[in-house]
């Protein structure tokens, strides 16, 4: 239980920066739904499942990659790993930044932003900072450096926010009130191009701040590793392709499936916006991943039951956390929707079904651990490539029917396949015995707190959210006592 006791821990620390930091972004949310309508938010919504895309193909896999040679037992360098890694990283980057620059008009046709080719410059030239610097900060968690890693990432927040405020708040203040501090730089017209300036601009003063990442040790690039590196990660591309596409074809398909094409990409904004309120089980999920991938290759290198048993463990109370997040966020919903702006509301039934979803997500990362262990990465191919067919055929046959509904539920039943087709393989392959009679008892109980939720609603919106958070406290206290935990550290 030691090693699942320092999982929680890192996975506390990284979640710091993951949590807040997604909080803190999500709580721009109302200002955008508030500034901009439906459509313009939408075309942010559609650039950003693009960037998401992009930058899994421009990391192509290295940050497992990493973790997995500078572990391996027949490469005795950690260094040379990293810096054949680093080196290979800014080469694509920087040839990546090339290729926008030469072409950002036609990409901006293409990407539904005509006029806007400074939008296609801007977010390339950050989607190829985040993808180089992906590595350095990978490097401090493989150090296990949690709190310079979260203190970073919290800093590059920040700085976003604080831009995306004076930006899109401060300069238009100014510019009705003393014009002439901001006019000489700031233009009104740019709007939503601002969020995306602000991205880059967080993105670079990031780069610069890790420096002490990049600097004071010799650079080697060992082509026999990059080739074996390359051939390790190149199915964890396939799986990032297909994985991403998973979560933003939806919204990469919907305006060409939406049954109202007028209003595609107003709906698409009303979709994308309610998704967000879905992202705490992201950023549980984010920051489990973070202290995970280093737990599980360390752990690999012991022998014994132990580590079979950290991974089993690891799972159940994946499980455990994730629904506690899911009721958490169903009960209170009433409350966490003012997030976004009224006019938004329409598409709160989907946040159910992406919070389910999102976990079953979670739960097919965690299965994932046998085919990284094993080598067997192609086997992530293929059931990342089974969840994109699942995806791309239920939005073809539900979206022109259910509109964005049948968006979220395309993502859920894209999830669902995937982690069952795992888990039946890796009974075969590499085979753990999973807690499956306790965590299909607390979905149970979970699933029956949240009808009950349902079903006891009042005309009194006070009384509903007491009853609420008594069954959310039921359901802590019936964890707690079957799991046999303690709240206080024995004396010894």
């Amino acid at each position: 239980m030691s090693g699942v006791r320092s999982l929680v821990k890192d996975t506390a620390i990284y979640g710091m920066s993951s949590i807040i930091g997604r909080f803190l972004n999500w709580c721009l949310v109302p200002m955008y739904t508030n500034i901009f309508p439906s459509s313009e938010y939408g075309q942010v919504t559609y650039i950003y499942s693009i960037v998401a895309l992009v930058l899994i193909v421009l990391t192509y896999g290295m940050e497992t990659g990493f973790f997995r040679f500078a572990n391996h037992e027949r490469w005795s360098d950690p260094m040379a790993v990293y810096t054949t890694a680093l080196i290979s990283l800014a080469t694509t980057s920087t040839l990546f930044v090339a290729a926008i620059c030469c072409f950002p008009g036609s990409i901006a046709n293409a990407l539904e932003c005509p006029g806007h080719a400074s939008y296609i410059t801007i977010m390339g030239v950050a989607v190829a900072i985040d993808a180089f610097t992906a590595l350095p900060f990978s490097y401090l968690r493989y150090r296990k450096r949690p709190m310079r890693f979260a203190s970073l990432k919290l800093v590059n927040i920040g700085l976003n926010i604080g831009l995306n405020l004076f930006f899109l708040l401060l300069c238009p203040w100014l510019m009705k009130e003393s014009p002439q501090l901001v006019d000489w730089f700031y233009e009104p017209d740019f709007g939503i191009g601002y969020i995306f300036l602000a991205n880059l601009i967080s993105s670079a003063v990031t780069l610069v701040m890790l420096l002490p990442e990049l600097t004071g040790f010799r650079y080697r690039f060992v082509g026999k590793l990059w080739r074996e590196m390359i051939v390790y990660s190149f199915p964890l591309l396939v799986i990032g392709i297909a994985g991403i596409m998973n979560q933003t074809i939806d919204k990469l398909l919907y305006p060409w499936l939406a049954p109202d094409k007028s209003t595609a990409m107003a709906d698409l904004g009303i979709y994308g916006a309610n998704y967000k309120i879905a992202i705490i089980m992201v950023m549980f999920i984010q920051a489990f991943r973070f202290a995970y991938e280093p737990f599980i290759f360390a752990q690999n290198k012991e022998k014994g039951a132990d580590k079979v048993q950290a991974y089993s463990d690891a799972m159940k109370y994946f499980v455990i956390f994730g629904l506690l997040i899911f009721l958490g966020v169903m009960f209170y919903l009433g409350i966490i929707k003012y997030f976004i702006a009224p006019s938004y509301f329409s598409g709160l039934k989907v946040v159910p079904v992406i919070m389910i979803a999102e976990l079953l997500f979670g739960i097919f990362f965690n299965l994932s651990l046998w085919y990284k262990l094993t080598d067997r990465t192609v086997w992530g191919t293929w059931f990342s490539l089974l969840g994109l067919a699942v995806t791309v055929g239920l939005n073809v046959l539900l979206v022109p029917r259910l509109n964005y509904m049948g968006c979220a539920l395309a993502a859920l039943g894209c999830y669902l396949v995937m982690t069952v087709a795992s888990y039946l393989v890796g009974r075969v392959k590499y085979p753990i015995p999973y807690d499956l009679r306790s965590m299909l008892l607390y979905t149970v109980v979970a699933a029956g707190l949240y009808g009950l939720a349902i079903v006891a609603t009042t005309p009194w919106e006070w009384v509903d959210y007491g009853i609420r958070t008594l069954l959310l406290i039921a359901y802590i206290s019936f964890i707690i006592k079957r799991e046999k935990l303690t709240l206080l550290p024995k004396r010894r």
